[in-house]
């Protein structure tokens, strides 16, 4: 498995996805049926299987080349399924956060960046995050599951450690692709957190819930 700062390549694939969230230790589904992507993973698949995900700065339906954030999250493939009308269903599992140096000239259908990984050098390890009153987060994500109608298992949640918590509710609450760079940009686990925090109670105020400041 890719594990190093030096195993990754400073140029990568990438692909720019409105809303698509990946994390450093989190895992991110994909399907993936447009040729040029196709073509993308096939290739990842020949090499060190590494994907760069990044959001568009707008969406990428309104622009063919559409300007990306600087800042994206390079991943692993580490689950492929090839489906008989010839889609791939991929899963990328979050390695390191990049900063995008250049675009390259095109060489290939999907586009290429040359990327730097130095300012996440901590991305790889296991943080934990400084929460200071976990049943309020707890609270928060049930306030907000409800105001969504999500249907979930509380079982589970409750027994879920605090850093997969914080992935899941990053990547999987439909947050606006703004709010979502936001989450990926956070410096560590315990901005993230903070961040959530934040997310959430703008959201419940928002549809007349309760919320509050985290003590």
């Amino acid at each position: 498995m890719t594990r190093t700062w030096t195993d990754l390549p400073s140029t990568l694939p990438v692909f720019p996805l409105t809303g698509a969230l990946l994390l450093p230790r989190g895992s991110l589904p994909l399907n993936i049926f447009e040729p040029r992507y196709r073509a993308m993973v096939e290739d990842a698949l020949k090499g060190k299987r590494a994907i760069g995900m990044v959001q568009p700065r707008i969406h990428e339906q309104e622009a063919k080349e559409p300007p990306v954030y600087d800042i994206g999250c390079a991943g692993r493939l580490t689950a492929f399924q090839e489906l008989e009308d010839g889609r791939y269903i991929i899963t990328l599992t979050g390695i390191r956060r990049f900063r995008i140096v250049e675009e390259l000239a095109r060489t290939t259908p999907y586009r290429l960046f040359k990327v730097d990984y130095a300012d996440f050098m901590q991305d790889f390890e296991p943080q934990e995050a400084a929460v200071a009153d976990r049943g309020y987060f707890l609270k928060l994500i049930r306030q907000y599951v409800d105001i969504q109608g999500f249907s979930v298992d509380w079982d589970v949640i409750e027994k879920t450690d605090t850093e997969t918590l914080i992935h899941a509710s990053s990547t999987l609450a439909p947050w606006e692709p703004s709010e979502k760079q936001a989450l990926l940009e956070a410096r560590d686990i315990d901005h993230r957190y903070q961040t959530l925090i934040a997310l959430y109670e703008m959201a419940i105020a928002q549809a007349g819930g309760e919320g509050g400041s985290v003590q």
